[in-house]
């Protein structure tokens, strides 16, 4: 059985398990970060594992681009650059911005996490430079309304993420830990705009290149991100009794 017969299976499987993920996500949260508490897996680095975790999409990815078979049309490249746009920073430069000391993550949630991101690379990397037709990404496609309104929605969505994550980042001091309670931007209304961010990133992502396997990414990462943004919020209002009321977990004014 050739590779084109088998993808299509992988991508039905990849659905299937964000499916089945979203409901257990309300009640398990991953644990870690501010859910890491005193875990007894083995654990490693959390620098490390964010490297680990997230390399795989923007290698993966580009090893699609130099195997693929159509390399250079227009709009292919375009959507390569977007994607890396938002993964060689989230691999290679967010893990060393992050403040509040040294800490660990569990191995099990690096491991599971590489697994996720070297399926979802392949699926939308092999898609957009080698299964898709031809004539999909040509010069025409930069100029549809569904690829210049995605664009802008993930442009839109990327400066979000990158705010907040900022505002997070200028929470602490060199050398201080802990946790505190972050104000402006977005974090007037929510408690999570870094989420919110990329959940608009991925869903403009799965409308400039409108395709099943951006469309499922898009579902995965809301189906990961929204159950964490409440677990989130509920720790905020948890330990801080003075957190602003009026805040949402992640939709300004609705969740």
């Amino acid at each position: 059985m050739g590779e084109e017969a088998v993808y299509p299976w992988i991508l039905r499987g990849f659905v299937a398990l964000a499916i089945v993920t979203f409901p257990v996500l309300f009640f398990v949260t991953a644990p870690y970060g501010r859910h890491g508490g005193a875990s007894r897996l083995p654990s490693i680095d959390a620098t490390l594992g964010w490297i680990v975790m997230e390399s795989p999409s923007a290698l993966g990815f580009f090893a699609c681009f130099l195997l693929g078979d159509h390399r250079g049309d227009p709009a292919r490249i375009a959507l390569l650059l977007l994607w890396e746009l938002h993964y060689v920073h989230r691999a290679f430069v967010f893990p060393f911005r992050r403040r509040g000391g040294s800490r660990t993550m569990p191995v099990p949630v690096a491991a599971s996490a590489f697994v996720f991101t070297s399926v979802n690379s392949y699926l939308n990397g092999r898609w957009i430079f080698t299964f898709a037709p031809a004539t999909a990404y040509g010069a025409a496609w930069l100029g549809d309304p569904r690829f210049l309104a995605g664009a802008a929605l993930f442009l839109a969505g990327f400066a979000l993420n990158q705010h907040a994550d900022r505002v997070l980042f200028n929470l602490r001091k060199p050398g201080e830990t802990g946790y505190k309670i972050p104000v402006g931007g977005f974090y007037r209304w929510v408690s999570c705009p870094n989420y919110l961010g990329e959940i608009v990133e991925w869903s403009g992502f799965a409308l400039a290149a409108w395709s099943w396997p951006a469309l499922a990414f898009a579902a995965w990462t809301i189906a990961n991100l929204l159950p964490r943004a409440v677990s989130h919020h509920r720790w905020y209002r948890e330990k801080f009794p003075d957190y602003p009321a009026e805040r949402r977990a992640l939709i300004p004014y609705l969740l």
